[in-house]
């Protein structure tokens, strides 16, 4: 028997809110149904948020640096910042010697109690600030245009539901299923409360299997730490 040779399944928001409905033994009759489903699925993503790294909002930013300018916003969307590294270069435009040289992550507190966070020369730690619209700070601050741009993977926030038939969420294959499922438990909430405990277990463990599954394979090498005493 032939397969259909697509595989473009996916489901626009009117679609998800009805799934979401109809697990709770309901179907959205009006207006209102559809926006505080939109609403409850937009809270569902923020709770994503605190769920992990979703490999699909990993991006790679590019900042161009200033000569002893130490703090750069980022783009609005960022959550967090993963990894950095600064590109150097001979000169402004030989893009040929460009290399990469990776930049260590600090916290706070260590960078906090630094004595001159304006100091220059070429930078080898960076700190993030992770406010509403996160920032980053280096240390040193670029002290010439031999660091010309800083690159960064940063963890993005899952884009809005705005709209209904003709939007789809932006969310991976493999999240569909705890979609639809987190969204009928945060409806069971305020819909079908006799469901919640119900759709709750399903929800943990839909959202379990995908944040599970949504990691690298990779190799891991662990090695042990040797230490020898000094008996003299």
């Amino acid at each position: 028997m032939a397969t259909s040779g697509t595989a473009t399944f996916n489901l626009n928001i009117d679609e998800i809110i009805d799934e979401g409905y109809e697990r709770c033994g309901l179907m959205p009759m009006a207006g209102y149904d559809l926006k505080t489903a939109r609403r409850s699925l937009n809270l569902l993503f923020a709770d994503w948020g605190n769920r992990g790294i979703h490999l699909w909002k990993v991006e790679l930013n590019e900042q161009a640096l200033t000569a002893g300018t130490a703090t750069y916003a980022t783009p609005a969307n960022v959550n967090d910042v993963l990894e950095a590294y600064i590109s150097t270069t001979a000169t402004a435009s030989d893009n040929a010697n460009t290399q990469d040289v990776a930049l260590t992550k600090m916290d706070r507190s260590n960078y906090s109690a630094l004595p001159n966070k304006l100091a220059t020369g070429q930078p080898s730690q960076y700190y993030v600030d992770r406010q509403i619209v996160p920032k980053i700070s280096l240390y040193v601050a670029p002290d010439a245009s031999t660091y010309t741009v800083l690159k960064y993977y940063s963890i993005n926030r899952i884009e809005d539901a705005t709209a209904y038939n003709d939007q789809q969420a932006d969310v991976a294959y493999r999240f569909l299923p705890c979609m639809c499922a987190g969204l009928a438990y945060y409806l069971s909430m305020k819909k079908a409360p006799d469901r919640i405990e119900a759709m709750k277990l399903i929800y943990e463990d839909e959202i379990k299997r995908a944040l599970d599954e949504d990691g690298q394979r990779t190799s891991l090498y662990v090695s042990p730490q040797s230490y020898y005493p000094n008996l003299s």
